[in-house]
């Protein structure tokens, strides 16, 4: 009954139906307690999806505090060096960066990260996540340099991970662009996004939400280096796209 109450909060949760979503998750954390105690994976993973609820709703204090209690279950049930641990604790990181506490969210971040690279030393996909959340807050912080390391790294191991045309690969791309528009490297800035944008377009088709987005971010970076035309050209498409999704 409770892996039914879970399943049926994610899907009430990807209709945006939050409220409704978050009740059955609350249900299912109350019969998971009753059956097995607060220490327990089966726990720690509704109070996971309770945490996404939480960071949703904008309530990020909150989401801090039930991270915490998430981490706290699965280090007891399940060890220091576990990849639950591990997204545990990219997860608080997160969350301390989305309250502009990046110090706290980045020693997490970076603890996980230590953890990943002990129990997985061959790489693991992991080890690329925790990287590009690190590259996000250097990026904030104006560490720019720092950031685009981090995203390389990420780069280079979801390409060998996850393969060439991942979602993943198409981030850590686009993430990189960003850096490099920042840093004032126009051409290269623009040659990672349309490298991002093509393999969105042989994977997921040319009227793809995430098409038009990386069509805005192409747009702006030739807008700034005075391609107008160019600029233009992108945000046409990426209206139309908008336009037929009804957006």
């Amino acid at each position: 009954v409770a892996g039914l109450l879970m399943n049926m909060g994610s899907a009430l949760c990807k209709q945006g139906e939050l409220d409704r979503g978050m009740a059955k998750y609350e249900k299912a954390h109350a019969i998971f307690c009753r059956l097995h105690g607060e220490d327990h994976e089966n726990v720690a993973a509704v109070l996971g999806n309770m945490c996404t609820v939480l960071e949703q709703q904008g309530k990020i204090a909150e989401t801090i505090a039930m991270n915490h209690k998430v981490l706290d279950i699965c280090r007891r049930t399940m060890g220091t060096d576990s990849n639950e641990v591990v997204t545990a604790l990219l997860n608080l990181g997160k969350s301390y960066h989305e309250q502009r506490m990046v110090e706290e969210g980045l020693a997490h971040m970076q603890e996980g990260l230590e953890i990943v690279r002990r129990i997985h030393p061959e790489r693991n996909a992991m080890e690329g996540s925790i990287l590009t959340a690190i590259g996000g807050a250097f990026n904030n912080q104006g560490k720019l340099e720092d950031a685009l390391a981090m995203h390389k790294k990420a780069h280079r191991i979801f390409r060998k991970t996850l393969g060439s045309e991942s979602w993943d690969v198409v981030t850590a791309l686009g993430a990189m662009g960003l850096v490099l528009h920042k840093q004032g490297n126009v051409e290269e800035a623009t040659d990672k996004l349309n490298e991002a944008l093509a393999i969105i377009r042989r994977t997921r088709g040319d009227e793809d939400q995430n098409v038009a987005e990386f069509l805005n971010m192409v747009a702006a970076v030739r807008c700034d280096a005075g391609d107008v035309e160019g600029a233009l050209v992108c945000w046409r498409e990426a209206r139309s796209i908008f336009r037929k999704r009804g957006i």
